[in-house]
């Protein structure tokens, strides 16, 4: 077969690999998550395919005070140690309960938030498959079971 015949029969392949959808990037995803003074996720599990963009929105639905019951989200590398993350938050109060000697761990945040606020982050999905947890690193929240995971695959 000569290389213009080989280009050709090439390029339709690919090109109808885009109309059927077979190369195209996944769709964006949005997910809501609310947490509650009873300290848990009302999501716990994020399904993703790998490089998909995904926006995670975090609503307080709680109504004791900030300081108190606020929420947060943080999302881990794979294989990252939650309840670690977890213990140095607990000492990071002026950083927002996000240690900054374990940012590199750090994906994705969204910042503490009081009784009926919500606040969002966009990321890209990592392309590696796996499970990356999420936490609520408000002291005592992630050892009450506001976790949950990302789930790439």
């Amino acid at each position: 077969m000569n290389s213009k015949i080989a280009t050709f029969f090439v390029s339709t392949l690919f090109a109808a690999a885009l109309s059927n959808g077979l190369c195209a990037a996944p769709a964006a995803k949005t997910v809501v998550i609310k947490g509650f003074d009873t300290m848990k996720y009302d999501v716990n599990k994020i399904e993703a395919s790998p490089g998909q963009k995904i926006t995670v929105e975090l609503k307080n639905g709680g109504t004791l005070p900030k300081e108190a019951m606020g929420h947060n989200w943080v999302l881990l590398k794979a294989g990252s140690d939650a309840r670690a993350y977890a213990a140095g938050a607990v000492k990071a109060k002026g950083e927002n309960f996000q240690p900054s000697a374990l940012a590199g761990e750090v994906l994705a945040a969204i910042p503490v938030l009081g009784p009926g606020e919500s606040g969002h982050i966009t990321f890209t999905a990592p392309t590696a498959p796996g499970s990356y947890p999420y936490l609520c690193s408000f002291p005592a929240h992630f050892q009450s079971g506001m976790k949950g995971v990302l789930i790439v695959k």
